[in-house]
């Protein structure tokens, strides 16, 4: 069985937490470690990845439910640009910015890109974020350092705001995408 014929299995440990929060949390919904574990070893387990992808896979998986530490952990051990990415993410929800930037920049232009930016862009053209979309999908290419930009600003804004529910939606676009990718080309 391959990680990508798993992908549902992955996807249902995300939408257990729901949306994570720009920030580091914790929040309410996340399962906890007795709960999460189990069955992300199970998945994990009958997945067929490398053992890069499965940590790339829990790292992303540590990280949705709150667990910055266990994901930064997993993610500073992974030098490519897929643990690059997973670290940014880390250091931008702990926050961090300065240093998700740094991230970032050793991500380079990567695969999940261009999807991050249809998702993006399918989402924003619900006319709920125009402007958001200018800013997040530059000449048609996903900007994670305005992503990043974004984020700071909404730091100071209340979790009801609307802008930072939008953000909390790009983030889970961001990730499910990672997933889809860790899982298909096994890291």
């Amino acid at each position: 069985m391959t990680g990508h014929s798993n992908l549902a299995g992955f996807q249902d440990l995300l939408a257990a937490g729901g949306l994570p929060e720009l920030g580091p949390g914790p929040r309410k919904e996340v399962l906890p470690h007795e709960q999460l574990e189990p069955p992300l070893e199970k998945l994990l387990s009958v997945a067929g990845l490398s053992s890069t992808a499965s940590d790339l896979v829990r790292a992303l998986i540590l990280l949705w439910h709150d667990r910055l530490d266990a994901a930064h952990n997993i993610a500073q051990g992974i030098e490519n640009a897929d643990g690059s990415f997973v670290h940014g993410i880390v250091h931008r929800r702990e926050p961090d910015y300065s240093n998700a930037r740094y991230w970032f920049r050793h991500v380079g232009s990567h695969d999940s890109f261009p999807k991050i930016a249809d998702g993006v862009a399918r989402l924003l053209q619900s006319g709920r974020g125009e402007k958001l979309s200018k800013e997040l999908i530059s000449k048609g290419e996903w900007d994670p350092f305005a992503f990043i930009d974004l984020c700071e600003s909404a730091a100071r804004k209340p979790p009801s705001d609307d802008q930072v529910k939008l953000l909390r939606e790009v983030q889970g676009i961001e990730s499910e995408v990672l997933l889809e990718h860790f899982l298909a080309t096994g890291g």
